[in-house]
């Protein structure tokens, strides 16, 4: 016989309250009192929960809700779609292309591409001749720009093979086109060319953005614009001052930091958007220009003979100007004893006459 809980309740409430000794030892009124709410409890009905309610109703009412727009089928376009007719695909569709196989993925196992190693190497190469295309610059700027930098170039080949020449007949005993002091006395000339022209492209380059402050390019900056005008001269011209190789080292570093001054002006918006690139460029060659040309120096340091440098010369100017100041100085007082001299002997003569 099955039984509800709250009988089951009632019944194990009545055989603890019978077999307890305390029981036994009250009357029977304290029990029937004792039990008396018990069984109002059990019997007066209670409010049934949500649950029950919701199993109480209907399938279709408790599932209402969570209908959605597929439970609505539209039989008009499903019969609308259900005349057309297939149409055939034999070079898509075979016996095997709508059966997944037990131990592959997919249906029907693709050809494995073979992998490009030079794929990395590929973009880098596209990456740079993007870079050199250059096809944003104007045309105007590009060509004058390529054109001032040839001389620049040309000095470096210059001292290159210069270098070579002397660095061949110091280990053939022959020569191409120069001897050995020929070659030297060229390579003496050209390369405070090359150092003084590095001094003149440094203040071209930073008087580029006092003329983009004037034409109010990116807004007006004052004197944080005109600072680049003013430090790229200060510091290209005392190089010239410089031996060679610290010369172009300077020059290298000045190089270097003026381009990147000109990439923070195109980010901050100083500059047009593809003068870094033109800028990267040009600053590509020339430092090129300069390593080129402390190899080729470096291979004949101890084969030549230095060329004083403009700071000696203007020390030999002084030195010169010291000894001829001494020797001014010797002669003026050579000539006031000789004077003295004379007027002494006029003296001695003079009192031989009175005697």
């Amino acid at each position: 016989m099955l039984r509800s809980g709250s009988a089951a309740s009632l019944t194990r409430s009545s055989f603890r309250y019978v077999s307890s000794p305390i029981s036994r030892r009250t009357s029977t009124l304290t029990g029937v009192s004792r039990l008396r709410p018990l069984v109002q409890r059990n019997l007066v009905p209670q409010k049934p929960s949500g649950l029950a309610l919701v199993l109480r109703q209907p399938l279709s009412t408790s599932l209402q809700r969570y209908a959605g727009p597929y439970d609505h089928p539209n039989y008009e376009r499903e019969k609308e779609v259900g005349q057309r007719k297939l149409v055939a695909v034999p070079e898509e569709v075979s016996d095997t292309s709508s059966v997944h196989e037990v131990f592959h993925e997919k249906g029907v196992e693709e050809e494995e591409k073979d992998e490009d190693m030079l794929a990395g190497v590929k973009a880098d190469f596209i990456t740079i001749k993007e870079t050199f295309a250059l096809k944003e610059v104007p045309r105007e700027a590009l060509v004058i720009g390529l054109a001032g930098v040839l001389p620049y170039l040309a000095t470096s080949l210059s001292t290159v093979y210069l270098a070579f020449d002397i660095n061949h007949v110091g280990a053939d005993g022959s020569n191409f086109f120069f001897s050995q002091p020929t070659a030297e006395a060229l390579l003496h000339i050209i390369e405070p060319l090359q150092i003084g022209y590095g001094a003149v492209i440094l203040s071209f380059l930073g008087a580029i953005h006092w003329g983009l402050e004037w034409a109010k390019y990116g807004g007006e900056h004052g004197y944080r614009r005109y600072a680049y005008g003013v430090v790229a001269p200060a510091v290209a011209w005392p190089t010239i001052l410089f031996p060679v190789e610290y010369a172009l080292i300077s020059q290298f570093c000045a190089f270097t930091f003026l381009y990147f001054a000109d990439a923070n002006a195109v980010v901050n918006g100083w500059a047009p958007h593809w003068y870094s690139t033109y800028r990267f460029v040009l600053t590509f060659i020339v430092g090129a220009s300069i390593v080129a040309t402390l190899i080729g120096r470096g291979q004949i340091a101890d084969q030549i003979n230095r060329l004083p440098s403009p700071a000696d010369r203007v020390k030999q100017l002084r030195d010169i100007q010291y000894q001829a100041a001494e020797e001014e100085e010797r002669a003026k007082r050579a000539r006031i004893i000789a004077e003295g001299e004379g007027e002494e002997d006029e003296d001695e003569d003079d009192g031989d006459e009175e005697e």
